[in-house]
């Protein structure tokens, strides 16, 4: 997976645009479980209008499909709006930060890492596992529960059990976790 291409051309943006950030999804859950093939990028955000408006001019600037109306109304929404990079073919998804407890300790307990020389700021793999068992419970996939199983298998001695443990029960994931731990 070459996800640096992409990441070199998004961090700087955010970065710019000074909006808080973390690296979630299935590119995250490579970096903290197995490895898999993806082509898209993940990304939850804090922003303000004016944020949003910066950065889509910047993207637009650098070459990226970017819809402002689209951006702005995910904000409003507190949902999720993407862009495209035309450049390396990446498609970028930005989901606004959930205003919930766990939303904003998934979002302060983020963590910045090396990625293929770049600085990047990425969810914490507890969170990860906790995001994906989310997704699991909302669709049904069974991708979801398997990136979960190798984050789980890659982290065993070094995960928070309690705080995964704590925000099963507490988001009603005990389903999905057991389908995971089962693997």
């Amino acid at each position: 997976m070459n996800v640096e291409a992409p990441l070199e051309r998004v961090i700087p943006v955010l970065e710019r645009a000074r909006v808080s950030y973390m690296l979630t999804g299935s590119v995250a859950s490579s970096v903290h479980g197995t490895l898999r093939s993806t082509q898209d990028l993940d990304i939850v955000i804090e922003a303000s209008l004016q944020q949003v408006q910066q950065m889509i001019r910047e993207f637009q600037a650098a070459d990226f499909y970017a819809d402002e109306g689209q951006a702005s109304t995910a904000l409003a929404n507190r949902s999720q709006f993407n862009v495209l990079d035309n450049v390396t073919g990446w498609k970028v998804d930005f989901i606004f930060s959930e205003e919930s407890e766990y939303g904003l300790s998934a979002l302060a307990r983020r963590e910045t890492i090396n990625l293929g020389g770049l600085s990047v700021q990425i969810a914490r793999a507890e969170d990860v596992v906790i995001a994906k068992l989310r997704w699991a419970k909302l669709g049904g996939s069974q991708r979801q529960i398997e990136d979960v199983a190798g984050v789980l298998n890659a982290r065993k001695n070094e995960l928070d059990s309690p705080y995964i443990e704590h925000w099963v029960k507490k988001l009603g994931l005990s389903e999905q976790w057991g389908k995971a731990t089962s693997l």
